[in-house]
């Protein structure tokens, strides 16, 4: 089990446990473990005036919801929209500092399950802010959960209602132009994230997979669970039609021909066409109100 992995199990065990204090964790219906306070009614959250999102996809919720006011800081994921990487950074999702959150007074962490380390959050309940966390699922279903916690919290739960409806819409008419447009043959995609360490591939059980299922795509990198660090032999087993990347990705490795370069590519039918597709990576893998759009995206590159 990769350690992505293993950090959604333990937060899920400190959830379980009641560990965290104040914590809401979101999946279809509210959960609340509270024993300092009353229970507030399923769903409707208090509203919090300093909120801090440690996910690019819920910040992008704030800016779409129009509560960026009550926004006071973000993580490293949070570029989109572009005032969102302008906002005082926390670190990056899965290494938060607790002294940047503490610093920054917050009244709310907004995150997912796949938020830590768990020491982290664990100083953020004992210092009594609360977290209100999605539990992540790869699928679209995680996109509502978003919108409706960070409606609720902000109270513009009618907002939070018409862009519920919005990208139900956009996501219905995105998959039935999936459905017309799926190749008889589904291409193998291998997923490669260099956003700086060792490359890895992704395998099941990864939003990198879920994207590629959802455009009737397959992934090249069959029998691996989570990610895994990229290899020659890997790669030429995979045999890719096509390597989907990030524009992270292709920025950190020195632009496209030195990403080409990477151990193993050249040998693969999708080396030999040159055949990339870089996205965004918080469109491409975050989950978020960007998804319907980045499928159409994907599968247009794809065909």
């Amino acid at each position: 089990m990769n350690h992505h992995v293993n950090r959604r199990h333990s937060l899920r065990t400190l959830v379980s446990a009641g560990a965290l204090g104040s914590t809401w964790v979101a999946s279809g219906a509210w959960a609340q473990a509270t024993p300092s306070a009353p229970p507030t009614p399923s769903g409707s959250p208090a509203a919090h005036g300093r909120i801090v999102s440690v996910h690019g996809s819920l910040t992008e919720v704030v800016y779409l919801l129009g509560a960026q006011d009550q926004l006071v800081g973000t993580d490293t994921t949070s570029t989109h929209p572009e005032a969102a990487a302008r906002t005082p950074k926390v670190g990056y999702l899965r290494q938060l500092s607790a002294e940047g959150l503490l610093a920054l007074r917050p009244q709310a962490v907004l995150g997912t399950d796949e938020a830590g380390p768990p020491t982290v959050l664990n100083q953020l309940a004992q210092a009594g802010v609360p977290l209100r966390l999605v539990q992540v699922h790869h699928r679209f279903q995680d996109v509502l959960d978003k919108v409706q916690l960070v409606g609720a919290v902000t109270q513009r739960t009618a907002a939070a209602q018409v862009l519920s409806a919005q990208l139900q819409t956009q996501w219905e008419a995105t998959r039935r132009r999936v459905q017309r447009g799926a190749p008889q043959a589904a291409p193998r995609v291998l997923f490669i994230m260099a956003h700086g360490g060792a490359p890895m591939t992704a395998g099941s059980g990864t939003a990198a997979q879920a994207v590629t299922e959802l455009v009737g795509a397959r992934n090249a990198l069959e029998g691996v669970r989570g990610f895994r660090p990229m290899s020659a032999e890997s790669v030429a087993q995979a045999r890719p039609d096509w390597v989907l990347t990030t524009h992270e990705s292709v920025a950190a490795s020195g632009g496209l021909a030195r990403f080409w370069e990477q151990p193993g590519l050249a040998q693969t039918p999708a080396g030999r066409r040159q055949r990339l597709i870089s996205l965004d990576a918080m469109a491409l893998l975050g989950f978020g109100p960007r998804l319907p759009a980045t499928l159409d995206d994907l599968q247009r590159q794809l065909a």
